[in-house]
């Protein structure tokens, strides 16, 4: 499989241009899509960690978490697919699987390996496309799994990418 460079893709691992935390998703999504998100976290050997508000639980099931009322205390998933880097996923709604990273934890050949491995690992999983954009760009993303050719491609060209 061709992998991303970093010299090819620094804009896009970029916090001053893409902000510190850009946005990660996969639409078109249900409960049984998030339930196969939470089975990758506990089979995959990560460290994560499930927060409810500021308690430290077990991981419940999804359609659990996504029944709870809208004034419930927030959910997220804090997941550690290697040391040093957070993903933090957001079960907020079941037809949007959203989710974070620190581009300032993703740095050089390394970081853009760590991402692609994560995005294709969640891409492959659920057989569905996952894509980051910038922060609050949404709509345009700028790389991500394409579950037809089973990689991480790009969707934009990094040296167009500007400051918002």
């Amino acid at each position: 499989m061709p992998k991303l460079l970093w010299e090819d893709v620094r804009n896009f691992f970029d916090p001053d241009l893409m902000g510190a935390l850009p946005d990660l998703s996969v639409t078109g999504t249900s409960a049984e899509d998030w339930q196969a998100v939470f089975d990758l976290i506990r089979s995959s050997g990560w460290a994560w960690e499930y927060r409810e508000g500021g308690a430290v639980g077990a991981l419940p099931p999804a359609a659990e978490v996504l029944a709870r009322p809208a004034d419930a205390e927030t959910v997220a998933v804090r997941v550690r697919p290697v040391p040093g880097v957070l993903v933090i996923f957001w079960p907020m709604a079941a037809e949007e699987i959203d989710f974070d990273v620190d581009l300032r934890e993703l740095q050089g050949q390394e970081g853009v390996d760590v991402l692609c491995r994560l995005l294709a690992a969640v891409g492959r999983r659920l057989g569905k496309p996952v894509v980051m954009t910038a922060g609050g760009d949404y709509g345009n993303p700028v790389l991500g799994f394409d579950p037809t050719t089973g990689r991480v491609v790009l969707m934009a060209d990094p040296q167009t990418i500007q400051l918002a």
